[in-house]
């Protein structure tokens, strides 16, 4: 018996361009947000991405972003707003690190 294809999350869709950094929630006691190095990432067209070291592709279905190709392969994030995304676990949950578009594509 074959297996069933998994449904989609729903439409295909595109992440704005530009620069978006990441952070992880702080404290009380010091910076509201702290930045990850080393995860930051561009959306420099149509389903494309620039990181540090190299580029690719994504998937947007729905909510759901899923880096297909390149550096950051296999990472899975959810769009919670038009210039915020949210990093989702191996489990299915969202995780604590947030990355929010921060500009236009530096060159």
């Amino acid at each position: 018996m074959a297996a069933a294809p998994s449904l989609a999350q729903g439409r295909l869709g595109l992440l704005p361009q530009g620069e978006y950094v990441c952070a992880l929630p702080g404290n009380a006691g010091g910076a509201a947000w702290n930045e990850v190095q080393g995860r930051n990432f561009a959306i420099t067209g149509a389903s494309s991405y620039r990181a540090g070291n190299g580029s690719g592709t994504y998937l947007l279905e729905g909510k759901r972003v899923t880096f297909t190709r390149g550096p950051m392969k296999g990472m899975k994030m959810m769009r919670v707003s038009s210039g915020m995304l949210q990093e989702v676990g191996r489990d299915g949950k969202l995780g604590r690190m947030r990355c929010h578009r921060a500009g236009p594509v530096l060159d």
